[in-house]
Formats: C-alpha cells, sequence, structure tokens
C-alpha cells in the first residue's frame, strides 16, 4: 500500500482532499492544485463551496485568479457532498478548534471530520490533521476511527499530524514557503505524509511522533501568548510610571542579542494565540499540573480591553463628559492590520465594554465594511463601517485606535487634525500629533498632550 500510495503521489495521479475551506484549507488545496494534483475540497457551508465552483475566493491571502485557474483546469472542485473523499488517495484536516465558554477545547469539528473520513476511508489513504489541538489529538482520536474501519495504521492507511503556520496577511511568508513540521504515527506514515506534502511545499521538517508534531504548534503560539502579555504588563506599568512604553520598547530593540521585540495593544486576537495556548493548559490539567505562565499571560492579555476602555473613560472625564452618552469611534476591527479578519479581535471586547457603560459606538475599518455581532445567532444585529470623513470624526467625543491598518488604508493625520480626542492603542500616530486632537497614548501618566515634546536632556554631573 505504501509504494502505491507513493507511486501516485510521485506522478500526480493521487487525489488530494481537503476537509475544511478556510484560511488553512483553501490555500493548501490551491497549491495542491498548482502542484498538479486533482483535488477534492470538502466544506459544510454550501456558500462557500458556490463561490470557489465559480472560481471566486472568500479568502483574502487567496487570489481569486488562482482560484479560477484551478477550477477551469479541473483540477479543483469544491463539494459538501461527504461521498466524494472516498474518491481521494490523500486528506489534509483544516477544520476549526475553537474554545468552548469555559475555555475548554471544542473538538466538534475535528470529531466530525474524523467520523466523516472513518465512513469514507480506504486502504491507501493518508490522512494528515493539520488543525491545532492539544497533544494525543491524532493518535487518541483519529487511529481509534481508522482501526474500527477496519484498516491498519502503518499499513493500510497512513496518519500524521502537520501543524498549520498560516500569518493572514503576511507578503513574506505563505503555505508554499513556510518550513513544515510533520510527524507520523509510524515511519510508514512519515514517510507517505512526507512525500506528499514535499510535492507542494518547499521545506518538510519531520518530527518524530504526531505528538511532538501538534506541542510545536502549542509552543509557538504559547511564547507569542506569554511575551504579548509580558510587553502589555510592562505597557501597564510604564502607564504607572509615567514612561512611555514605545521608548523603551524601541530602545531595548536595539541590543542585537538576547532581546526579540514585542509589541503592547489593546488585546490579542486571531484564531492561535487566544486560543492554542489553552489547548496545551487543557491538556496538562488532565495530568493535574498547572500551566502558570500561560494562565496568567492569559489573564493579562485578557484584561486589556478594560484597560482601553478606562483609558477613554478618563481622557472624556478630563473633557467633563461621561461615557454614558458619548459618541465614540472605534478605528479597526480586524484582529491585525491590512486584513478583513476578525476572528477573537479584541475590538469587539471594547465596543461591548464601551457600550455597557452607555456609549454610543460606531466604527471605521476599511478592510471590514460591515459585520455580524453574533454570526451564528438569528436576529443577530449587523452592523456598517462609517465613512473616515471629517463630519464623522466631529461628531465623535472620542476615536480609539484598535487596529494598526496602515497609513494608506487610514488617513491618521485627518483623524489627528479633525477628531476632539484620539485613544491611540497602537502608537500610529506618533508621528501626526503635533496639531489637532489630543491623543491618548496607551502607556503615559501625561494623558493628554497636544505635540510631543523632547525628553529632557540627563545630567551627568562629571560622569
Amino acid at each position: 500500500m505504501k509504494d502505491q500510495l507513493l507511486q501516485k503521489i510521485h506522478d500526480r495521479s493521487a487525489v488530494v482532499g481537503v476537509v475544511g475551506l478556510g484560511y488553512v484549507g483553501l490555500p493548501l488545496a490551491v497549491e495542491f492544485a498548482k502542484a498538479g494534483f486533482t483535488v477534492v475540497g470538502y466544506d459544510i457551508s454550501t456558500r462557500v463551496v458556490e463561490l470557489l465552483n465559480q472560481g471566486e475566493s472568500h479568502i483574502q491571502d487567496v487570489a481569486a485568479a488562482d482560484v479560477a485557474e484551478a477550477v477551469r483546469s479541473g483540477r479543483f472542485t469544491a463539494t459538501t457532498d461527504e461521498g466524494r473523499l472516498r474518491e481521494c488517495d490523500a486528506i489534509s484536516i483544516a477544520v476549526p478548534t475553537p474554545l468552548s465558554k469555559t475555555r475548554d477545547p471544542d473538538m466538534a469539528y475535528v470529531l466530525a471530520a474524523g467520523d466523516a473520513i472513518q465512513r469514507q476511508a480506504h486502504p491507501g489513504m493518508v490522512i494528515v490533521l493539520e488543525s491545532t489541538t492539544y497533544p494525543g489529538t491524532t493518535r487518541e482520536l483519529f487511529q481509534p476511527r481508522m482501526e474500527a474501519a477496519g484498516l491498519t495504521v502503518g499499513e493500510d492507511v497512513f496518519l500524521a499530524f502537520s501543524p498549520e503556520r498560516v500569518d493572514p496577511g503576511n507578503p513574506t511568508w505563505h503555505t508554499k514557503n513556510t518550513p513544515k513540521v510533520l510527524g507520523g504515527v509510524t515511519p510508514a506514515c512519515v514517510e507517505t505524509a512526507t512525500a506528499l506534502y514535499e510535492a507542494c511545499i518547499e521545506r518538510v521538517v519531520p518530527v518524530s511522533s504526531p505528538e511532538a508534531a501538534e506541542l510545536v504548534k502549542l509552543l509557538e503560539n504559547t511564547f507569542r501568548a506569554v511575551n504579548i502579555g509580558l510587553v502589555n504588563e510592562i505597557a501597564i506599568i510604564c502607564d504607572k510610571l509615567g514612561v512611555d512604553v514605545w521608548e523603551v520598547i524601541e530602545a531595548a530593540a536595539t541590543k542585537p542579542f538576547g532581546y526579540m521585540k514585542f509589541t503592547p495593544g489593546p488585546g490579542i486576537g486571531g484564531h492561535c494565540i487566544p486560543l492554542d495556548p489553552h489547548y496545551l493548559a487543557w491538556k496538562m490539567r488532565t495530568l493535574n499540573y498547572k500551566t502558570r505562565f500561560i494562565d496568567l499571560a492569559s489573564e493579562i492579555n485578557a484584561a486589556m480591553p478594560d484597560f482601553v476602555v478606562e483609558k477613554v473613560a478618563r481622557a472624556l472625564n478630563d473633557d467633563r463628559k461621561a461615557v454614558n452618552g458619548s459618541r465614540v469611534l472605534v478605528l479597526g476591527i480586524a484582529y491585525k492590520k491590512d486584513i478583513d479578519d476578525m476572528r477573537e479581535s479584541p475590538a469587539f471586547d471594547v465596543i461591548r465594554l464601551l457600550e455597557q457603560r452607555g456609549a454610543e459606538v460606531v466604527y471605521h475599518d476599511p478592510f471590514v465594511p460591515h459585520f455580524r455581532e453574533h454570526e451564528h445567532e438569528a436576529g443577530s444585529r449587523l452592523r456598517h463601517s462609517v465613512p473616515l470623513t471629517a463630519d464623522e470624526l466631529h461628531s465623535a467625543d472620542a476615536v480609539v485606535i484598535v487596529t494598526d491598518h496602515s497609513p494608506a488604508a487610514v488617513d491618521y493625520q485627518l483623524v489627528v487634525d479633525e477628531a476632539k480626542i484620539v485613544v491611540d492603542t497602537r502608537n500610529v500616530t506618533a508621528k501626526t500629533r503635533k496639531s489637532g486632537a489630543r491623543v491618548v497614548a496607551l502607556a503615559s501618566h501625561d494623558h493628554l498632550f497636544n505635540e510631543v515634546s523632547a525628553a529632557p536632556a540627563l545630567q551627568t554631573a562629571g560622569h
């Protein structure tokens, strides 16, 4: 079975299935199609499937032209028919792994994918899970399903884990040139899965087990979450000391060794950093171990929207206004700059907290023209981006910059010139503070200022 499968991968006669056609699955499907494979994309969303089969893309990082070419050539088709997975010789699983309301892993999508593949599995198939999850998932949840289907892992079917490493909006690193870590249940699993990914990924990095590969992804994003938590706490410390946190960070970043630059902000967003560390923390709780760094970083990061809203309240209070009844313009809804991805964006918490205090909140985001507050709830409110005009800025009692979209997308000079108060959580107005609005920095005791003044020279007194 292994030799036959390797030959199919080598001559591109293997049919590749991708389960889940979102931010991870669609770019992967397109790369497999570009590499010469016939690709079957499976998704439960009729809207997504219809859009893709028309040659259009719902993912900002995937060009519609690439999707259209893959469809036109016959190398890619999308479907909601689970039975099409039986045609596949290889399947990559890229479904969401959210958290429950209690911050525990919600494995519903992964389990549903596993059940579907179990029903369609056949000898001579390689299956790779890409969804971020806790160590042990591949061996504990997928291997038993294959065995229940009468298939021996490592002989009849080949099972591996390879964590996705998608960074939305990154112009340099994308699916093809980002190294791909991979761990298989057996050596034969590693060999077949490596051959599959080497066909469309520039570098594959094998590790000794699926558990090691699962932990690699959790380490990567826990590292980021902990360091962001640290620098967010530094921002709070600087605020209490009356020190400019951005000056401290930029000066520290001049050290050429032993330091990596992280920046503070209104919270953390995206599918990975706010969620992935909790998968590791949950797994360790089952082993009676408390992940103290992870828990503390999560606590600090989760509190940043409250810190920002308190900044808004103090700024309005200095202007003899209450939050209750004030109109607040939130600038940026996406979780990071220059993308349309809103997953876990701290902007949602900032809006919710402001509205709980009685503020009238509107937003502007050039990448998100509208969004529904609770996408899967009937009757959920649909919000629309307001235009970023002088009149709109004049009508706001305060502007809160949550997302640091590039100056090409947002006219920050206009914001500073026309707004009454700007709460800048990202330091994007640093070069435009010499006129106009009073700017509230993320960390400074001088909460309101009209211009940036040079720091006083140090008196060295003979040294």
